[in-house]
């Protein structure tokens, strides 16, 4: 008797990767031409009134002030400086490994947080041409430590002559845009009792960049407004046993099937 086993076929609801040197070109080239337009920020005379503008505005609005944030690093160097590495170092290798982690384990997760992050970019970068704004550390009137420079790490030079970044760009701040996506990615593809511990993330990144005079509130708020229409605009795709954050399970049959048997009549 010549018996062999067919194999079975191929699970459904699998979502295949999109090709990985497609995605390192994008994501690349979205951040190139992110990094590259950011530099098209113009009028630092206007990101000055605006700023003077934002801080009357948050007072109009009753905001806390990011001096009582501040006041919590400023009780030794130490704090300060933890918060001035994490807001140099965090940012985006948190994002990269987030990206990464969801390409490898929930492909239809990472096209989504894709398109979520690079839709949020895109209207940063947006506001960032049309509403310059020097971060608080930059307004007297805020009366706030550059804790960075006195601290230090420092990512920023001078900015009259640093060519590497631009300061007058506040608005939203992508910091905390990117680190809400973050946990908000995570919650929804993972199913562990704990993952709500991801918001974490982004609640010490909001601490660390109004504490450290980069950003103000108004800053935060906006880039969670971007965020909203972002993850309204783009839905996470059809929900399979993949997506929905579970490693692939085969569902049982409402009979069990026997394996053919190629040749066993002869």
């Amino acid at each position: 008797m010549n018996a062999r086993t067919e194999p079975s076929e191929a699970e459904p609801g699998a979502t295949a990767r999109p090709p990985l040197v497609r995605e390192l070109l994008l994501v690349v080239g979205l951040f190139l031409v992110y990094k590259f337009g950011r530099q098209l920020v113009t009028g630092h005379t206007e990101a000055y009134r605006n700023a003077d503008r934002m801080w009357d505005w948050e007072r109009a609005l009753h905001l806390p002030g990011e001096g009582s944030v501040q006041s919590l690093l400023l009780h030794g160097d130490t704090l300060a400086h933890i918060a001035n590495t994490y807001y140099a170092t965090v940012h985006f290798p948190a994002t990269v490994a987030f990206l990464v982690w969801l390409y490898l384990k929930r492909p239809a997760h990472y096209v989504w947080a894709r398109r979520v992050l690079a839709g949020l970019t895109g209207a940063a970068l947006v506001l960032h041409l049309v509403f310059p704004l020097a971060p608080p550390r930059m307004l007297a009137a805020a009366g706030l430590v550059d804790t960075a420079k006195v601290y230090g790490p420092s990512v920023y030079g001078p900015p009259q002559t640093d060519t590497l970044s631009n300061q007058f760009a506040a608005m939203p701040s992508l910091h905390f845009g990117w680190a809400l996506m973050v946990a908000i990615g995570l919650i929804v593809a993972t199913r562990s009792r704990w993952r709500w511990l991801w918001l974490l993330h982004p609640l010490v990144t909001l601490l660390v960049i109004v504490g450290t005079a980069n950003h103000y509130w108004m800053d935060a708020i906006v880039a969670t407004a971007l965020l909203g229409v972002a993850l309204a605009v783009i839905h996470l795709p059809h929900r399979t046993a993949t997506t929905a954050g579970r490693a692939q399970e085969k569902l049982a049959p409402a009979e069990p099937k026997e394996n053919v048997l190629v040749g066993a009549g002869r």
